[in-house]
């Protein structure tokens, strides 16, 4: 499955190349391969590359949730340009379970104003019956931070908030449907 963000947050078009994200079966889990332009700004936030880092939504980021919407459970997953990861398990909007889970396969590099990502998501990294999504990218310092979305926002908002369940999209990625999501993520 191919993903690309080309609009703001609430629905305007963005000025630059989009980011990419293209979504893959494999042995174990979900590959994810992320293409993006690279804007370094924020700078890196200074934390070991490979490892959680917690706020990784201030910096450059591009995100990616999962959603059972059954039951309003979700993983949220960012991804940035300078090697760190941040994975937050959710039950419920804005009601983290589990967070800063460690990742073992997340490598970024970045050449010629583009980073690209590669990461594995362990089956059990996700909620049961994964039925939506959402992807989402932010770059920028203020006053000119920019917030991007796959399925942007109406413009009744006057923030962003990348946790409007609403506006998350159905998607058929063949995920295993039951079993496979681990107690030590889910607390189950």
């Amino acid at each position: 499955m191919d993903l690309t963000i080309t609009r703001t947050w609430n629905g305007d078009e963005i000025s630059h190349p989009p980011v990419k994200i293209h979504l893959a079966c494999c042995d174990g889990g979900l590959r994810v391969n992320i293409s993006a332009p690279f804007f370094n700004d924020p700078a890196s936030p200074g934390g070991p590359v490979g490892k959680p880092f917690d706020k990784l939504w201030d910096y450059e980021v591009v995100e990616i949730f999962f959603l059972n919407s059954t039951n309003n459970e979700y993983l949220e997953v960012e991804f940035c340009p300078h090697g760190q990861h941040q994975i937050l398990a959710l039950k419920g909007q804005c009601n983290p379970c589990k967070s800063s889970i460690e990742l073992d396969s997340f490598t970024a590099e970045t050449a010629d104003g583009i980073w690209k990502g590669i990461a594995t998501l362990p089956w059990g990294y996700f909620p049961e019956s994964v039925d939506k999504i959402n992807a989402y990218a932010i770059h920028g310092t203020d006053p000119n931070r920019q917030y991007e979305a796959l399925y942007p926002a109406d413009k009744s908002h006057d923030q962003p908030n990348f946790h409007r369940l609403e506006y998350f999209q159905s998607v058929e990625l063949n995920l295993p449907k039951t079993g496979m999501r681990s107690p030590a993520i889910w607390g189950d």
